[in-house]
């Protein structure tokens, strides 16, 4: 049973023997990356850099769902992306707005 799966896995038009498997795979990087960053102060975290992750995330989200074949891989990553990126830029807009909200009562 799992011989077959492995077979069919390694036989998928998106399977780890072409670049449509292995692109999303080092794409876990930029998302373990961010993920990383958690941890980092929310004044060193970078606008720029947060919009492109979550547009990145959400844009080819969706067209992994539609290209021929489907591209799970694809898709679980930029979802990743996705949610990180919102969550980073969620904690940098907090701390820029909530501090310029203290700045301005004192």
């Amino acid at each position: 049973m799992a011989a077959a799966k492995l077979q069919a896995l390694w036989n998928h038009p998106a399977g780890p023997k072409t670049i449509h498997f292995w692109a999303p795979t080092f794409k876990w990087g930029i998302s373990i990356a961010n993920i990383a960053d958690f941890s980092k102060p929310p004044e060193k975290l970078s606008y720029p850099q947060q919009i492109a992750v979550t547009a990145t995330g959400l844009i080819w989200s969706r067209y992994s769902t539609v290209i021929t074949p489907k591209n799970w891989n694809l898709f679980s990553v930029n979802v990743a992306m996705a949610g990180t990126g919102l969550y980073q830029l969620s904690r940098k807009l907090r701390h820029d707005y909530s501090s310029e909200a203290a700045v301005t009562k004192e």
